[in-house]
């Protein structure tokens, strides 16, 4: 590899939590660059279909009523995946965002394999003695402005730390910076049945809960865990309804 690649597309999410599979993608931030250049960005906020815990509103500065109105993911993939469309990946922990794109475009019927560059890979080799290697510290380290945890404003200082870092140890480390095959193995998750929504809708009355999640956005796993979780903490059905105050599960 004779010089550093010059054209990718950096990502970044913000989500609900770190596990793809229970967890939900907030933001999607990306910025495409041509020749070592920006040549244009993408970005939209997701509707998760659940409320944000107070550790991700304080953590991202989002909150439910800034998400009300964005469209769901289902929505918002395909823009995503034709902005960044034959371009290999960057992201600071990129396998974090790949395995969260990678489950929404499986569970939408959408192919997605990409290469990527992780500079987070890259800092944890060239920068090993540094205290850190997050990302907000690194660009402190390096000076480079940065808005942490939005995902358009983490995606543009991972592309400027990538350009950092190629500046500094390409010459005498190239291959380091090769891009590599993403992988992620994924099965597309099922849909919650009309019979599990209407199970939940039921146990919410009985207990006097107020879900919050939009049921109609569940997956079949998803539902089962909710319904487990609220006859663990409140009992089985009482012979009686209650109708109660609205607390929140």
């Amino acid at each position: 590899m004779d010089a550093p690649l010059r054209d990718y597309v950096s990502v970044d999410l913000e989500t609900t939590g770190l596990r793809p599979k229970y967890d939900k993608i907030i933001e999607i931030g990306a910025v495409k660059v041509e020749d070592g250049q920006i040549a244009g960005t993408w970005q939209s906020l997701v509707n998760p279909g659940r409320r944000l815990e107070e550790a991700t509103v304080s953590l991202t500065g989002l909150t439910d009523g800034m998400l009300r109105e964005a469209p769901g993911i289902e929505e918002a993939l395909p823009g995503f995946l034709e902005f960044c469309r034959g371009h290999v990946l960057l992201g600071h922990s990129l396998a974090f965002d790949y395995s969260f794109l990678k489950r929404a475009a499986v569970n939408a019927g959408y192919s997605f394999e990409a290469e990527g560059i992780d500079t987070l890979k890259l800092s944890r080799r060239f920068l090993a003695d540094l205290e850190s290697r997050t990302l907000g510290y690194l660009c402190s380290y390096f000076g480079i402005p940065h808005r942490a945890h939005r995902a358009l404003d983490d995606a543009l200082a991972a592309h400027r730390l990538y350009e950092e870092l190629c500046g500094r140890f390409f010459p005498e480390e190239g291959r380091a910076f090769l891009p590599f095959p993403l992988a992620c193995r994924v099965k597309k998750d099922r849909p919650a049945g009309q019979a599990q929504k209407e199970r939940l809708r039921f146990l919410a009355q009985a207990h006097g809960l107020e879900l919050d999640v939009d049921v109609e956005r569940l997956t079949r796993s998803e539902a089962s865990r909710l319904a487990d979780r609220i006859l663990f903490r409140f009992g089985k059905i009482p012979a009686e309804e209650k109708k109660g105050g609205g607390r929140n599960v």
